[in-house]
């Protein structure tokens, strides 16, 4: 495991642990693979602080390249685009240190000030009367960096068994919540502006923080073990993570970027922003919809590198027509519709080659770096993308999208498919 998440548990300076739970008997192997009452709770909870926090981050996405022109500055879209980024440059550089101290500290503590800190910032970027003012907040907002603490905290809250079902958990309410997010933000900012998106995101902040001391159960008391695992260096540079991190990093930054230019546009065609709803829901409906049948299908013929390979390319040929076909709101739309239909698919396959192919001992350090360089993708898209729109046009965006993606498919083109994940008796076949 990585140094900075030594611990399974939330005391002081633990070396990984594990749970005082007895050996099972071979009557109980098969509800061993069930999650308890307890951890269904924990899971459940954690993954709202999650949902919570990421609506926060979501409802503003759709609107605010249209709603910064009314701020003095924002008609630059370099700065628009900075100030969308500038999160997740904080969010990555922090991740780790937050985790570090989730360790030392205990994780509740830690995510409450991380917690605090995001509400902050979300209620400076409220109060601020320029761009400039609302970089400050969304820097603040990205500095509560919590997401490697909140993972940890799952993991010493459930067995290892029963770790990916938390975890898909947390991955599905992100995905509704950014499918709800993109419902309401556009009514929500025509009736109370982008001032008022930026202190609802402080409240949800808020009330994220009474979820973790009232309603999250406290962590399982956790015995000491010996440390294991490979150096930080081994696993960071690790040729098969290595190019997943890529991934990861390029998927994010042209989701960015391509949200700093289609708001606009839409804007562009007396669309007004109430109603860009209707064209970006349709579109994650649309993705959701392919997402499964692709991800089951992966899973059962273990092809899901081959899988991440050809929604690669898709979405490179998507780009591609996104710099021709921006004439309508309905190309738009369906435009929109193939970009969610590979970024779901990606999005899903991506965490789970990470955690078959990473080391066992040394996931918590696979998935900090593969939350660290997530988000360093958001701020790369962003400024990169607000960069080349003001410089250029919002169509160089698109082809700059479609080179990215065309490195990343390069890439992918050295990776493996992971060995099969082995099942013990008595597990159920999902």
């Amino acid at each position: 495991m990585h140094p900075a998440y030594p611990a399974r548990g939330t005391g002081r300076n633990l070396t990984p642990v594990t749970l005082l739970t007895p050996p099972a008997s071979p009557m109980s192997k098969s509800a061993a693979w069930r999650m308890t009452a307890q951890e269904k709770k924990s899971s459940l909870a954690l993954a709202s602080i999650f949902a919570l926090r990421m609506l926060g981050l979501f409802v503003i996405l759709p609107v605010f390249a249209v709603y910064a022109r009314e701020l003095p500055g924002g008609e630059n879209a370099f700065l628009v685009g900075l100030t969308l980024g500038v999160y997740g440059l904080s969010q990555g550089l922090l991740q780790i240190p937050f985790g570090a101290a989730s360790d030392r500290f205990g994780r509740k503590p830690v995510i409450i000030a991380g917690l605090a800190l995001f509400a902050l910032g979300s209620f400076i970027a409220a109060c601020a009367g320029s761009i400039t003012g609302v970089f400050i907040g969304r820097a603040l907002q990205g500095a509560g960096a919590i997401s490697a603490a909140v993972t940890a905290f799952i993991s010493d809250s459930v067995r290892e068994r029963v770790i990916t079902k938390a975890m898909a958990m947390v991955g599905a309410s992100i995905g509704l919540t950014f499918a709800l997010s993109l419902l309401i933000s556009p009514p929500l900012a025509r009736v109370c502006g982008i001032e008022g998106l930026f202190a609802l995101t402080g409240v949800l902040a808020l009330i994220a923080i009474a979820v973790v001391r009232f309603v999250v159960p406290d962590a399982p008391q956790m015995i000491r073990t010996p440390a294991s695992g490979k150096p930080w260096q081994q696993i960071a540079l690790d040729p098969q993570l290595l190019r997943l991190n890529i991934g990861i990093f390029v998927l994010h930054a042209v989701l960015t970027a391509i949200f700093v230019v289609v708001p606009t546009r839409l804007a562009s065609m007396d669309l007004p922003t109430g109603e860009h709803w209707q064209v970006y829901l349709p579109a994650v409906i649309a993705g959701f919809c392919v997402m499964a049948p692709l991800i089951i299908v992966g899973e059962r013929k273990n092809a899901l590198v081959r899988v991440m390979r050809i929604m690669i390319g898709f979405l490179t040929a998507a780009f591609v027509l996104f710099a021709y076909l921006m004439h309508s709101i309905w190309e738009i739309a369906f435009l929109l519709g193939l970009f969610f239909m590979g970024f779901n698919v990606l999005e899903a396959t991506l965490p789970s080659l990470i955690s078959r192919m990473a080391p066992k001992s040394d996931k918590g350090l696979a998935m900090g770096i593969y939350n660290t360089t997530q988000n360093l993708g958001l701020f790369a898209g962003g400024t990169a993308g607000g960069w080349i729109a003001q410089t250029w046009s919002a169509e160089a965006v698109f082809f700059a999208c479609a080179f990215a993606m065309l490195l990343w498919l390069a890439s992918a083109f050295g990776l493996k498919e992971p060995p099969c994940a082995s099942r013990e008796p008595g597990e159920a076949l999902n």
